[in-house]
């Protein structure tokens, strides 16, 4: 294996597979390859964070809550994601293994709750990808609209899987391009919106007006800007899915830390960017800004803005965009999910089918069985079961936040243990800045963002579906926890107990 030898961790394996050898049976890091480079790392992280979610979901958060209640909101969760993320690059940094917070809230905080955390989130990838696989044909039909759905994405999925299947490199290289597209396409957005707001380029009255247009900045106050503070965190769930990579990375001591640390300043230029470009362009009380969907790319407040602009096809570039970064997340989430089983597999939490790789160190079996559970969510709703297809994904919905929340809680119990076994933070290759502060911070943001799922629901009109709807994945997850704990009888360790030695990547 490239540069990798884990010789002094308990998880001890050989290397990975020979040419002549089809699969290497071997524990967790044995028979993945260190394939990925710095330039797929920082790209992999960028595309993370870049979703949907910024291309049509924005309009309607500036809509709900004003430029100002949208900036603010964003800016608070992309201060704790950023939190999150350094947390998490501290501990990727000293141990880069493939099941990243799935291995560490395993081995810092507690076994079952590890084991939860990994099968949550890999069902929450298989789920996601039945919806873009969804999403893919919806945005096809927009030049092809009387072609069948169920050709699109089966194209798509094969695209994916053959992306997938091949080697870690592969896929970097994909994301790579996937991710290049949408950090061109921001960029070019910011710079022709700034040229239509100072009077350079036609399309819109120069100045801020729409700021101070009724009840802008901050629309509904503060129950407004809350609102969106939910909206906001949903799309960034995908950024962890960088740490996951770490596992196959060239140089993960030098190529984690610089992407951590840009992801704070990506976060801030590409969201809060978009976010003031549109709401100084649109004003928030356009209908349009509402009715932005993988349906209606034509209401996308990127599309409004290049059309204005002059960009005639701009419908068409914009649905363009959108489909790629649908392939993106299917790409990355397949990714990210057939590296937990493999993890999860050698710690014991998953059947050891999973920790077989390929020549290539691929998890053959993993991607398998992460495309056959999609596959199943996806006929689901072609054959017209939407009601069971809504339930699985709701599921899901709480997921990232959950993980997000126990990334917080394993970097305060690895640097409670790395003080307790007498330890200095000095020792470490690469540190969360303002620990502890800056971890607390993003713990509380997300339990309180979780809290605020119910606040919201009581503010907006109380339903017991719609409490259901919002919070079926925390009992899912409360049910896999005790189950782990009493079958197994899982217990935290002691602080001074806890195995913090180092992945040797040399």
């Amino acid at each position: 294996m490239d540069g990798q030898s884990d010789g002094d961790h308990p998880h001890a394996a050989p290397s990975a597979a020979p040419p002549g050898q089809a699969f290497a049976d071997s524990p967790v890091e044995g028979g993945l390859q260190r394939n990925l480079k710095a330039r797929h790392i920082n790209l992999i992280a960028i595309g993370g964070a870049i979703g949907t979610g910024l291309f049509v979901g924005t309009g309607a958060s500036i809509s709900a809550a004003g430029p100002g209640g949208a900036i603010v909101s964003y800016g608070v969760i992309g201060i704790a994601i950023y939190f999150m993320m350094a947390a998490l690059g501290e501990m990727v940094t000293h141990r880069p293994v493939a099941g990243a917070f799935e291995t560490y809230t395993g081995e810092y905080v507690e076994p079952a709750l590890g084991f939860t955390v990994g099968w949550m989130y890999w069902y929450s990838c298989a789920m996601t990808i039945a919806v873009e696989l969804v999403a893919s044909s919806i945005i096809m039909k927009y030049w092809f609209p009387d072609s069948p759905s169920l050709l699109w994405s089966v194209l798509f999925l094969g695209i994916i899987l053959a992306l997938n299947l091949f080697s870690a490199r592969i896929f970097g290289e994909s994301e790579f391009w996937f991710a290049g597209i949408k950090v061109i396409t921001i960029i070019v957005f910011l710079i022709l919106g700034v040229a239509m707001i100072v009077g350079i380029v036609g399309g819109h009255e120069a100045g801020l007006s729409n700021w101070t247009t009724d009840a802008a900045p901050f629309v509904d106050g503060w129950s407004g800007t809350f609102s969106v503070l939910m909206v906001a965190g949903f799309s960034f769930i995908g950024v962890e899915s960088a740490a996951v990579a770490a596992g196959e990375a060239e140089n993960p001591r030098t190529t984690m830390p610089r992407a951590i640390n840009s992801v704070f300043v990506r976060i801030m230029l590409f969201y809060i960017g978009a976010i003031a470009v549109v709401a100084t362009l649109v004003v928030y009380t356009d209908p349009s800004l509402l009715n932005a969907s993988e349906d209606n790319i034509a209401a996308s407040p990127f599309t409004i803005i290049f059309q204005r602009a002059g960009l005639a096809v701009a419908a068409a570039f914009m649905n363009a965009v959108v489909l790629t970064a649908v392939l993106s997340a299917g790409n990355s989430t397949l990714y990210v999910g057939s590296r937990l089983l493999y993890s999860m597999a050698g710690a014991g939490r998953a059947p050891r089918l999973f920790t077989q790789t390929t020549a290539r160190g691929v998890p053959v079996w993993g991607v398998l069985a992460t495309v056959a559970i999609s596959m199943l969510g996806f006929l689901s709703s072609l054959v017209g079961d939407s009601v069971a297809y809504t339930w699985f994904y709701n599921a899901t919905g709480l997921t990232g936040f959950i993980v997000w929340v126990c990334v917080c809680l394993a970097h305060l119990r690895f640097r409670a243990a790395w003080k307790a076994q007498g330890h200095s933070a000095d020792e470490l290759p690469y540190r969360a800045r303002f620990f502890p502060m800056g971890t607390w911070f993003a713990l509380i943001v997300f339990i309180g963002v979780i809290i605020g799922q119910g606040v919201n629901l009581a503010i907006s009109g109380f339903t017991w579906y719609g409490l259901l709807v919002a919070y079926i994945g925390l009992p899912i997850t409360v049910a896999l926890w005790l189950g782990y704990r009493l079958m197994r009888g899982s217990r935290p360790l002691p602080l001074d107990k806890l195995d913090l030695s180092a992945t040797d990547v040399h």
